[in-house]
């Protein structure tokens, strides 16, 4: 089982497939990685030896994953939201920051539709 920053890689897996496991690595940042460390694309994690995982340990630490990259992601946006900027007040309320419409989308974000004015019939048709 290969470990490389806090995350286990599927050792079935083709290695350029499994750097993308770790947060903050694509498919091109994959490549660029395994292109540093002398690694061919096309070999499977548990093809990798001990030399191999090292030099692949080696270049990661020149990159910004996992822990670090979600600490400053998550630092950047409650920056916005202490701000008080348009975008922060957008995260505050879990709405889409990036101009997006929500009238009909965003659903995932806003949750189940709630149905607004039967209140006001059912109260007319007891008046009457």
């Amino acid at each position: 089982m290969v470990r490389l920053a806090g995350v286990d890689l599927a050792p079935n897996k083709r290695v350029v497939i499994a750097l993308t496991y770790i947060y903050g690595i694509g498919e091109a940042l994959s490549h660029e990685i395994l292109g540093k460390a002398g690694i061919k694309p096309d070999r499977r994690v548990k093809e990798l030896g001990d030399t191999e995982v090292l030099a692949l340990r080696d270049v990661l630490k020149d990159y910004k994953v996992e822990g670090d990259l979600r600490r400053e992601v998550s630092m950047s946006i409650k920056r916005l939201i202490d701000t008080g900027t348009y975008r922060g007040t957008r995260h505050r309320k879990g709405l889409p920051a990036r101009g997006q419409r929500t009238r009909t989308n965003a659903r995932t974000l806003r949750g189940k539709r709630k149905t607004v004015g039967l209140g006001k019939r059912k109260e007319e048709e007891k008046k009457e």
